[in-house]
């Protein structure tokens, strides 16, 4: 599959883009918490990107069934770029104000919301509907965005302490633009489905993920346990401060030991699973690889120890989600994919903030262990339920086959 251009292009082009938002992840809320020594504040500037997110993800919606994914992908990175470059241009200007940080984040969650929905839809628009063959090119793209959460959190920890968080967000503007420039001239374009005016309402998208037994039940758990997550990243930061001193580097690293699991998982799930087994069955079973060592974080462990749970839910996380997320994309006819898809990150964006809106808060006033308990909680709540409804249907797939046997 690394043979062909197009995919080889794209895969480039979303490691070296992510790799500056996983910069970014890392640079921004640091800034915030060491300028201001407000947990509460950093929620805020979070919570503002997410609102973006949410707000401008149904224009989003249909700028992507109008442009297609290819050229959706060109106009986000083309905006994002200057909007993660404002922050440090006025802060060198010293017009940086507090008020201003979360009004850039709105800004980039903006942008950024037509860009996740086209990441989902490119796939198979590049190389058909074959479950197995978009599995297998989803094992690569999470392989290589997942190495960005080794590279750009760690990258970004030492950068931090080199020069300063104000320049990785620069840096992270200029992977913006050579993300846009391999799009354009590598990956071809494809003329977008034509729709009906009906099929890009929201109320149809929600009407699909309601009436579809496994997408009502994934579309909520998944939006769930990635608030529990965005809870979890937020108090990163302020675990290191309080446990492990000023250093950014062990931030970095606890994010990339994740993103070492990940790619660890991605690469057997190329190799192996999505070669021997079903989709549905691959979640089921190896999700609780994700779940379990997520336990471990609110014990009183050395940095070494938050390092190793960390990787070892990575691991879990990179075997399930190639299939995950080929199931989401195929599942929906490609005439109202880009609506459902849409509609998919506008629900998501509406539910993420409850963990930052709760983090901040709980973080100021009792610090990371409920946060972290919390974090295991909901995430073997979530997961639990994503895992019962791919069980189901899988027996009701296997059903017919059983009777007709």
């Amino acid at each position: 599959m690394l043979r062909d251009r197009r995919l080889l292009a794209l895969l480039v082009a979303e490691t070296i883009s992510t790799t500056g938002a996983q910069m970014t992840w890392l640079a921004l809320p640091w800034f915030v918490l060491t300028t201001t020594g407000s947990a509460t504040r950093t929620s805020i500037v979070l919570v503002a990107e997410i609102v973006g997110l949410a707000l401008l993800g149904l224009p989003g919606g249909a700028m992507l069934a109008r442009l297609g994914a290819r050229r959706t992908m060109i106009v986000c990175d083309s905006v994002r770029a200057p909007v993660v470059a404002l922050i440090p241009v006025l802060y060198w200007a010293g017009a940086l104000s507090f008020p201003v940080l979360p009004m850039v984040a709105f800004g980039l969650g903006a942008a950024t919301a037509p860009y996740f929905a086209a990441q989902k839809v490119i796939v198979p628009e590049l190389l058909g509907e074959d479950e197995q063959l978009v599995t297998k090119a989803n094992a690569l793209l999470q392989a290589a965005t997942r190495t960005t959460l080794l590279a750009g959190p760690v990258l970004a920890g030492v950068l931090i302490g080199v020069i300063g968080a104000t320049s990785v967000l620069l840096v992270d503007a200029a992977t913006y633009v050579v993300s846009a420039l391999l799009v354009a001239v590598f990956v071809p374009q494809r003329e977008p489905v034509e729709e009906r005016r009906e099929d890009r309402d929201i109320r149809r998208g929600l009407r699909f993920i309601v009436r579809d037994p496994l997408l009502r039940v994934w579309t909520f758990a998944f939006a769930f346990g990635d608030a529990a997550w965005t809870a979890f990243f937020v108090a990163v930061p302020v675990l290191v401060i309080s446990r492990f001193g000023h250093d950014p580097k062990i931030a970095g690293w606890l994010f990339a030991s994740f993103g070492v699991g990940a790619v660890v998982g991605n690469v057997f799930s190329y190799r192996v699973l999505a070669r021997r087994f079903d989709g549905l069955g691959i979640f089921a079973t190896c999700i609780v690889v994700q779940v379990l060592p997520l336990w471990m974080l609110w014990l009183p462990l050395s940095a070494a120890g938050f390092s190793v749970a960390l990787l070892l839910s990575g691991i879990g996380n990179g075997l399930v989600n190639p299939s995950l997320h080929a199931i989401m994309t195929l599942r929906i006819p490609e005439r109202i994919r880009p609506t459902v898809m849409t509609t998919k990150m506008v629900v998501w964006a509406l539910i993420n903030p409850l963990g930052l809106v709760i983090a901040g808060p709980v973080l100021d006033a009792f610090g990371t262990t409920p946060v972290l308990v919390g974090f295991a909680a909901v995430q073997t709540l979530t997961m639990g339920l994503a895992a019962l409804a791919a069980v189901r249907e899988r027996g009701r797939r296997l059903s017919p086959a059983v009777a007709a046997g």
